[in-house]
């Protein structure tokens, strides 16, 4: 017996990718439901072999659905993840707006998979910030040799980070620099193509954005609430991959070879770390890609028991929609849906 499964903002970046997933990774489903806003009514997108007509939220009966995967923003978020919870289904949020709620499990499968134990109390369980779901997996098994005290980073996040809007911006940008056109700036607050814009999200008092805060918060809850954690989210000419290069304090020593051979055994990490042209990973090598992938491991001599590494994965898989199924399997895997359970 399978799930009544729906995505939720079936036809944005997040979405798509959330359906294509779902069938790579044949996850047990009897009906798989693509649900948007009322503009996409009857648009059409692909699961697997197949072609789904898209739903409208606003009239959808959620009752008897087992499995919500929730991509349509915050403010759509916070009005139905609620209702839909409470008419029985579980909802996995990619937005932000339940991260930080202290009734809601944010969870990475690899790094805190007993979290989901508590998503009970409102049916809500929420995804981590893209470049949040790449770090900690990559932090999680180093934090358990060594014990993390800081973290320094610096993120080089691709456009589909903010949406198809994005994408196209950095494309029409591009084309227009090519033919001498006029280069029109809407989604960025400076010229995107050819350039890299130092501010993801909206300023805050301290001088941080709202996209830097996110991954301190996130990574605490996560992983500890101890770690010290300052970032610089930079949006670079990309179109789909994040990278960071993230610079570790550690409590006790840990060599770069020991930090290599403990990354090459952990759940969802691919080390790919030759000392020689080319032999690290770049965006274009994680698109389409599962895992995160870590490169360019070495010791920080400018600090006692320090690394520096780099770290890249595919924002709308890693960062996005395969958080989210992973999530789903794992729940799964406990036998947590009620109908599989009864």
């Amino acid at each position: 017996m399978g799930l009544r499964v729906a995505v939720v903002g079936a036809t944005g970046n997040v979405g798509r990718e959330m359906l294509e997933i779902l069938s790579e990774r044949l996850f047990p489903a009897d009906e798989v439901i693509a649900i948007a806003s009322r503009r996409s009514l009857g648009a059409e997108v692909s699961y697997g072999d197949k072609t789904l007509k898209v739903k409208d939220l606003e009239t959808y009966d959620f009752s008897g659905v087992d499995l919500v995967l929730m991509s349509a923003g915050g403010k759509v978020s916070k009005e139905w993840s609620p209702r839909i919870g409470a008419a029985g289904a579980v909802v996995i949020d990619n937005s932000s707006a339940w991260r930080m709620d202290a009734r809601v499990p944010l969870v990475v499968p690899e790094v805190n998979p007993e979290a989901i134990d508590d998503y009970a109390k409102l049916n809500i369980i929420a995804n981590p910030n893209c470049s949040t779901a790449q770090l900690v997996v990559a932090l999680k098994p180093l934090h358990d040799k060594a014990r993390i005290k800081r973290v320094v980073m610096a993120t080089y996040q691709s456009v589909s980070g903010a949406g198809k809007e994005a994408m196209d911006e950095l494309w029409t940008q591009t084309r227009a620099l090519y033919v001498n056109d006029e280069v029109i700036k809407e989604k960025f607050p400076k010229q995107i193509a050819f350039n890299v814009i130092p501010h993801g999200g909206d300023f805050m008092d301290d001088g941080y954005t709202t996209e830097e805060w996110k991954i301190e918060v996130e990574t605490k809850k996560i992983l500890d609430k101890s770690i010290k954690l300052t970032a610089t989210c930079v949006r670079v000419p990309v179109f789909v991959g994040h990278s960071e290069a993230v610079n570790i304090e550690f409590e006790h020593p840990i060599s770069a070879e020991e930090a290599r051979d403990i990354l090459r055994e952990a759940p969802g990490v691919m080390v790919i770390d030759k000392r020689e042209d080319g032999g690290y990973a770049t965006p274009i090598d994680c698109v389409g890609e599962f895992a995160t992938f870590v490169s360019r491991i070495r010791e920080d001599h400018t600090v006692e028991n320090g690394l520096s590494l780099w770290v890249v994965s595919d924002n709308l898989r890693k960062g996005a929609a395969l958080n989210a199924v992973q999530i789903a399997e794992l729940m799964l895997n406990r036998g947590l849906f009620r109908r599989l359970a009864a």
